[in-house]
Parts: C-alpha cells; sequence; structure tokens
C-alpha cells in the first residue's frame, strides 16, 4: 500500500515487530534496486515511517527513551532526539543535517546528534574505502540514493538490466545458475545425489571520483531544490561511468565490462562469439548463428544489447529468408521495460557505450555492480575561494563484472586493420 505522509506510515507499522521493520525495509530497498517501475517518493515515504516506528519500539522498551519531537504531533518534548546507526541515514533529521552541511546552514540539536551518529559510523565502516576514506565525507542519505538509482535506471542501457549489489568487498557472494534438468527413474534403481554449486562472485573496491563546483549561492537554495541538482549531478558522472564500465571495464583500477569475456570465434565447444569479415556485412545467418550459441538456460529473459547506430544499419533493414523485417518495433504503450523491439523474439536494450557492429546476446542478471557504501560527499570552499566557487566530490566504492560469462555471446564485425 502506499502512504501519502510519514505520520500515515508510521501509524500502520507502529505495532509491527523489529523483524517485521526490518524485513519491510528490505523488501524496499531491493523494490527500488531492481524495479524501475516502482514509485520512489511513495516508497521513501514509507521507508521513513518505518524508521520512525522502529524507534519507537526501542523507545518503549528503554533501549532509546530520549526524543526530541513527537512523531505525530511534531510537538517538542524538550529532550534531544537520539539515533542508531543502523536507520540514522533514513532519517528525515540526517537528511536536513546533510543538505545543510553541503549548502553551509547551521544545524539545530536533533539534526547534530544524527550528523554525529553518522559520522561515527562512517569511521566505523572505514574498511569499505580502504585507504581512501576522508573524515571528511558524509554519505548521500538513503531517500536521495534511491532516488539516483531509480533515474539511473529509467535512463536504460544496461545498468537498467544488471544486478545490483550491496555487499562488503572481497566477500564471495552466491549466485544461482540454471540446474540441470530432473530424469526419468527406473522403478526400484538407485538415484545418485546432484549437488547444486551455485556460482560465487566477488567484488573489489575502485574508487569513482567526480568533482563538481557551483556558484557560492548555492546557501540560498532550498534543500529539496539542491537535492535534486545532486541526484541530477551524481546519476550523470557516478552512475554513468558504472554503465560504461559494464561494456568497457577492463578490470585494471575499474570494474570489469563484458569485454573482458575471452571471446572465441572459432567453431567448437567453446565458441561464444560470431565474427563478420571487415568487408562483409552482418546477415540474418549470422543473427541466427549467434542466437544459437546461447545456452538454453539462459536464453529465457535474454535481450540483444547494441548501441542506436548499429539498430539503424544493421538491423532495420534486415530481413528473413521469406523477406520479412527480423526487428519488430515494440509497441509504445506496452514498453514499460524500456526496450525498443525485439529480435527473434528477443527484447532490444540500447545501450551508447556499445562500440558500433557489436551486438550482445544474453541474460544481463548474470552481469552486476557493486556499491557497499552508498556515494559519500566531501565539500571545500576553498579551492574556488577567489571566483566564489564551492567544489562538492562525489566518492564511491565500486566494482561490476560478468558474473557467469557463459551467459553471454557476441556477433561482431571485425575492424578494417585486423
Amino acid at each position: 500500500m502506499k502512504f501519502k505522509t510519514v505520520a500515515e506510515a508510521f501509524n500502520y507499522y507502529r505495532n509491527f515487530t523489529l523483524e517485521a521493520l526490518e524485513n519491510r525495509a528490505q523488501e524496499i530497498r531491493n523494490s527500488i534496486d531492481t524495479d524501475a517501475n516502482v514509485d520512489v517518493a511513495a516508497l521513501n515515504i514509507e521507508l521513513t515511517g518505518i524508521a520512525e516506528a522502529k524507534k519507537n519500539i526501542t523507545d518503549k522498551t528503554g533501549e532509546n527513551r530520549a526524543q526530541a519531537m513527537n512523531v505525530i504531533t511534531g510537538q517538542n518534548t524538550g529532550k534531544a532526539k537520539t539515533f542508531e546507526a543502523a536507520t540514522v541515514y533514513d532519517t528525515p533529521e540526517y537528511r536536513n543535517a546533510f543538505y545543510k552541511t553541503m549548502l553551509g546552514q547551521k544545524l539545530n540539536q536533533d539534526e547534530t546528534n544524527a550528523w554525529n551518529v553518522a559520522r561515527e559510523d562512517m569511521e566505523k565502516r572505514a574498511d569499505a574505502f580502504t585507504a581512501s576514506t576522508d573524515s571528511g565525507l558524509a554519505t548521500i542519505p538513503t531517500s536521495t540514493l534511491n532516488e539516483i538509482v531509480k533515474k539511473a535506471r529509467t535512463m536504460g542501457g544496461l545498468l537498467a538490466e544488471c544486478r545490483a549489489f550491496n555487499v562488503p568487498t572481497k566477500i564471495a557472494v552466491p549466485v544461482g545458475t540454471p540446474s540441470n534438468k530432473a530424469a526419468w527413474h527406473v522403478e526400484g534403481a538407485t538415484v545418485d545425489t546432484d549437488e547444486s554449486v551455485p556460482t560465487a562472485v566477488i567484488f573489489d573496491g575502485y574508487e569513482i571520483i567526480k568533482i563538481f563546483s557551483i556558484s557560492a549561492k548555492v546557501r540560498t537554495m532550498s534543500i529539496p531544490a539542491f537535492e535534486n541538482y545532486l541526484v541530477e549531478e551524481l546519476t550523470a558522472c557516478v552512475m554513468e561511468c558504472i554503465n560504461d564500465a559494464l561494456v568497457n571495464g577492463t578490470g585494471s583500477g575499474q570494474g570489469s565490462g563484458l569485454e573482458t569475456i575471452t571471446w572465441v570465434k572459432t567453431a567448437g565447444a567453446t565458441q561464444n562469439a560470431v565474427e563478420v569479415a571487415a568487408a562483409s556485412d552482418i546477415e540474418y545467418t549470422d543473427v541466427v548463428a549467434t542466437a544459437a550459441l546461447l545456452k538454453r538456460g539462459y536464453a529465457k529473459g535474454a535481450k540483444w544489447a547494441m548501441n542506436n547506430k548499429t539498430l539503424y544499419n544493421v538491423f532495420m533493414t534486415m530481413t528473413d529468408s521469406n523477406v520479412r523485417p527480423i526487428f519488430i518495433a515494440e509497441q509504445v504503450a506496452n514498453n514499460a521495460a524500456g526496450t525498443v523491439g525485439r529480435i527473434l523474439g528477443f527484447e532490444v536494450v540500447i545501450d551508447d557505450n556499445i562500440a558500433d557492429n557489436v551486438v550482445y546476446l544474453g541474460n544481463y542478471k548474470y552481469l552486476g555492480y557493486n556499491m557497499p557504501g552508498g556515494i559519500a560527499i566531501e565539500v571545500s570552499r576553498e579551492s574556488g575561494f577567489r571566483k566564489g566557487l564551492i567544489d562538492y566530490r562525489a566518492l564511491a566504492i565500486a566494482d561490476c563484472k560478468p558474473i557467469v560469462s557463459e551467459a553471454f555471446v557476441k556477433l561482431y564485425k571485425a575492424a578494417a586493420n585486423s
């Protein structure tokens, strides 16, 4: 259900158990990470209500009795409100403290308490940022990070299709792969067990840094206006950097992309690519041969990925042996997923980070990225002193990689000099 206000969400959840509240909060975060069609604004209201409900429960049990404000009436009780590190980033006090600090505005007591708890938590999580941790960094509030991820996914490309993780670096995360089918059984015969061994993915930690400067008049901006600006800026730089790495990342000082897969064009058991000569055009038979290379277990949910130029120059006019177009445009009314059409029954995803005349077919749930600590922001008013500018530095620790290489195949045209 959707809540219009935080108070409404609080009233709904105030009698839930802590475990139930935590489970619902995790469900909301997973929905925002994986579903491009969710209402992020409504879910952020619900998350804030859940955080207030959790705090209300701990107050009643004596773990956290001091409260500065009644979450329903908004009246001040005269006591400073306290916070827990696990939920402080979800609270409106931390959100206000974060943006007021970025804008150079004064914090009230509750905002100061939330800010201090978050800063202590950042110091305890220093290993997530390895040697790059800076005591001046502040983690973006949960509601803002949700908006950034949501906006990045609506921009299309492989970022909207791949799997998002939020796990510590250097930790093996099991990922299930298609299992073997059952077999007919001869009555009375012994059946050997078939142990399911999932693939494990280990993400490293690489830095993504972006510095942007804006006029000192930012001090006069409202918090919502500055938040909208920050969402736009960070989506365009940090998330786009990850999107490009999903394709072109080398794995050396950065994430690993699809191009780090060993592409075998020679016919055989390990073939996973079809190469077309530089002097030739990609034809219908090449497309069919590429689709045939993808193992059946990964075909369900598989999609073609290419840039816009390849789509129009190669596939728009391509026909099959019966002179029927192989590209079927998607009806706009039914295009909730953001795909543009289908080729041989597989949806088509446009990503302009992919090179010309290069096409991937695969199940992108086996391509993932990880941001263990969200995005941290630091502000400096020194470097732009003479120009009246304020510098903001965004820092994210992230990684990306193909989780299962056999979930992808490639069709490409050889370079002219190869």
